[in-house]
């Protein structure tokens, strides 16, 4: 079911949006080399515990995951692009990390996505990070009373498109509430004019994830974690954001 939030709700709301990005801002600062993916989640969580706050990860079992995911952070690494669950690995240098982050602030769920290189970059990662932002822009932009969901879709589309990539559907954006994921799916390719009308008050997760060289995934053995089926580089990013008559509130603002 679709929601549509008050204006006061989505005051409310920005609470956890800024809880989200400033966590992400200081896990960006945190990662560098020889730094474990688990020693992040464990930063993550104690922030988490500090704020008052609920982890949206934790016990979070649905029907595309392995059981309980276990930790409060998602740690994406090279050609891994969605839900990468956090092991020992310890960060090298030129490494491509993409960090997703949900958390519940005094019952209101707020989610977000960067993704960035540890150490040396290659221009080619940097280029494909700039790509998602570029296309997470673009959705946004896109996100205005009077348009439909196929408007952010094809706008995230078109900017992956004109790169020369394909686009995997089996994940994309998604409302936020109360809960992490609910209704509408926001794919990240699409016709525009298509699909639930943007109205005020609608709440939407817009997360435009590309892989460089296939739009096929594959899973891990841990049940959870996704990567490209070539193994080429990935990138991923994400902003919460409400929909007004004024034009789109992004609640992870400042996040990049």
């Amino acid at each position: 079911m679709i929601e549509l939030r008050t204006a006061g709700e989505i005051d409310e709301m920005q609470a956890a949006g800024d809880f989200v990005a400033s966590t992400l801002q200081a896990l960006k600062a945190r990662a560098a080399v020889g730094v474990s993916l688990l020693e992040l989640d464990a930063f993550a969580h104690d922030l988490i515990r500090k704020r008052g706050a609920e982890s949206c990860y934790l016990d979070y079992t649905p029907s595309f995951g392995s059981g309980p995911f276990g930790y409060v952070l998602c740690t994406s690494v090279n050609d891994a692009v969605l839900h990468g669950k956090p092991r020992p690995y310890r960060l090298e240098n030129g490494d491509l990390l993409s960090l997703d982050f949900a958390t519940n602030v005094n019952g209101w769920v707020a989610d977000s996505a960067i993704s960035m290189v540890v150490g040396d970059a290659r221009a080619e990662d940097l280029e494909l990070i700039a790509l998602t932002e570029r296309a997470l822009d673009a959705g946004i932009a896109a996100a205005v009373v009077g348009n439909k969901i196929g408007d952010i879709s094809h706008a995230i589309g078109t900017v992956a498109h004109e790169a020369g990539l394909t686009v995997n559907l089996d994940f994309g954006g998604h409302g936020v509430g109360r809960t992490m994921h609910g209704d509408p799916s926001v794919p990240n390719n699409g016709r525009p004019g298509r699909g639930f009308p943007l109205k005020p008050g609608l709440v939407i997760a817009i997360e435009p994830w590309f892989m460089r060289g296939t739009d096929e995934l594959k899973m891990d053995p841990d049940g959870w974690t996704l990567r490209s089926a070539d193994g080429s580089r990935t990138a991923h990013s994400e902003h919460t954001i409400a929909i007004t008559e004024d034009g789109p509130i992004t609640l992870t603002r400042s996040v990049r």
